[in-house]
């Protein structure tokens, strides 16, 4: 078991990137984006995540970029770049690895859910079932012990979860330990998933499923013992403060699973920042 984090003030919300987390990009980019041979040179690679960032948090239009950011076209090119190249999902990679160098991923309590949100326009969207049948989509997410994002899948609103579970459970961002005996993987989710499709799939992957009971399974012979999954909830709420995520306004499914990636980048940063951080000395 990772050992336990200390007590740190907790960053203020990203919108630059912290020199620790240029360290960590910078590597990134220089295998999977190298600069151009010829040609004209792009704009400042640095200045161009800090605006992309601007815009996961603000959901302001590309065209409508502060002018202190690099010009929006060049901006909305070099996204779209790496977005096709899966820069983000390296970085992603990147950051997990980090943190596991550290110790600081708990693989023995695992937690996957989805969430429904609303959904503008383009590819990827279907009727919310929730939401009058509103134009929707729907993101399945899976998180470890502490609630950093593992693997997340977007699909059309109107999809199941227990649909999206193979493909949430094998979309894990880096190489999954191998479970034992002594040290097993257990995995919480909710009674939707409670059923032959449920069990079949997490006991495939090595799983031990551990799923909500209802109120009469509640009783004096059987303690309940709530399975972890508040902390997937969590994760879906910090996500939500993204304004480009609550609401997609993205057209294309793959800019907006590129925008939840970096998301998901910048919370394991934030977990790399506190395990990284030097030991105070006590005087």
């Amino acid at each position: 078991m990772p050992p336990k984090a200390r007590h740190l003030d907790p960053l203020p919300t990203i919108w630059r990137i912290p020199d620790e987390l240029w360290a960590l990009i910078t590597p990134v980019l220089a295998a999977v984006d190298p600069p151009k041979r010829e040609g004209r040179k792009r704009i400042d690679q640095r200045a161009a995540l800090v605006a992309i960032i601007f815009r996961l948090h603000s959901v302001c239009q590309w065209n409508q970029l502060p002018e202190e950011f690099p010009d929006d076209s060049s901006v909305h090119r070099t996204f779209q770049r790496w977005r096709t190249l899966g820069v983000m999902a390296v970085v992603w990679e990147a950051a997990v690895q980090a943190c596991d160098e550290l110790h600081g991923v708990d693989w023995e309590w695992q937690a996957a859910d989805g969430m429904l949100g609303k959904a503008r326009m383009g590819d990827l969207i279907g009727p919310n079932p929730t939401d009058r049948a509103k134009n929707g989509t729907k993101k399945s997410v899976l998180v470890e012990r502490n609630g950093a994002p593992l693997a997340i899948v977007i699909a059309a609103a109107n999809k199941n979860d227990i649909s999206l579970l193979v493909a949430t459970l094998d979309a894990v961002v880096v190489d999954r330990p191998q479970p034992t005996a002594a040290a097993p993987h257990h995995l919480c989710l909710d009674l939707g998933y409670a059923n032959k499709t449920g069990r079949t799939v997490a006991a495939a992957r090595e799983y031990q499923v551990h799923f909500s009971r209802t109120r009469a399974e509640r009783t004096a012979e059987h303690p309940w013992q709530p399975p972890r999954r508040w902390v997937v909830e969590r994760t879906l709420a910090w996500l939500s403060k993204c304004r480009a995520l609550l609401i997609r306004w993205d057209k294309h499914a793959e800019n907006y699973l590129a925008l939840l990636t970096l998301a998901r980048a910048l919370l394991w940063y934030r977990r790399y920042h506190r395990l990284n951080a030097p030991t105070p000395v006590l005087r």
